[in-house]
């Protein structure tokens, strides 16, 4: 994968937002018939990896593999070969609508609960009109549903696939489905972006952007989705992921 830092094994993109946004864009416009898996990886799915060998098979066979923590950018400093900066899913998305705004892309949504589903997809109609909305449905599905949403995406043929499932699990779910789902251009999992748009959690304020404390705003103040880890026990995993990939040689 050119362009591309190892931490811990795991080959991160060094494009910026704008680069990465571009990258997808040429995508779509060249009309590959290739579906393009994007994931979005943070300290804990890095750390996760090491001891999962389906995540580290999934992360590998990624067509790109953005860094979603400001812990990756300080680790491939210390490194000695730096990533510009961050690209989290939810900004890689509102950029994603924006230029579907411009250009009529489809986007179908897939996760989060039934109505903050509905909110999210009232939203972003509202936000940009100009984008096709493909499809939407909850991310509670039972084994015997999925053939028939897997069915219902490749048959609106979406130019993105927007998966809210909590990660791994998405990146898990697409890559089960990777060859039904042939007819989407771009997928990637956008953690709890859905909720933010639907206004269920606030977006942290810019200060804790600026500071790079997003994740502690989420920590403090987001709700935790019912049968999903706190986000307590999550954030443990930070030290491993430190000493792994900043202090341990």
């Amino acid at each position: 994968m050119a362009g591309t830092v190892s931490i811990l094994g795991v080959p991160f993109s060094k494009l910026t937002l704008n680069e990465t946004t571009l990258h997808l864009t040429k995508h779509i416009q060249s009309g590959e018939p290739k579906l393009f898996h994007l994931i979005t990886a943070n300290p804990e799915i890095t750390i996760t990896s090491q001891s999962d060998e389906l995540l580290r098979t999934i992360l590998h066979e990624a067509d790109l593999i953005t860094p979603d923590g400001i812990g990756i950018v300080l680790a491939s400093r210390r490194k000695g070969d730096p990533i510009a900066e961050r690209v989290t899913g939810y900004e890689l998305l509102l950029e994603l609508l924006a230029q579907g705004n411009k250009l009529g892309w489809s986007f179908y949504f897939l996760g989060t609960d039934e109505h903050t589903s509905c909110k999210a997809v009232e939203k972003i109609t509202e936000r940009y009109p100009n984008v096709k909305i493909a499809g939407r449905h909850n991310g509670f599905l039972t084994k015997d549903e999925e053939p028939a949403i897997v069915a219902e995406i490749q048959h609106a043929q979406p130019d993105f696939l927007i998966v809210a499932m909590g990660a791994p699990y998405s990146d898990k779910w697409v890559y089960k489905h990777k060859q039904a789902l042939s007819q989407v251009k771009v997928v990637f999992g956008v953690g709890g972006s859905l909720d933010v748009i639907a206004g269920k959690v606030t977006p942290a304020p810019a200060i804790w952007k600026k500071l790079n404390l997003e994740w502690l705003h989420r920590l403090i103040f987001a709700p935790v989705a019912k049968g999903q880890k706190s986000r307590w026990r999550r954030q443990a995993v930070l030290p491993k992921f430190v000493y792994r990939a900043m202090i341990r040689k």
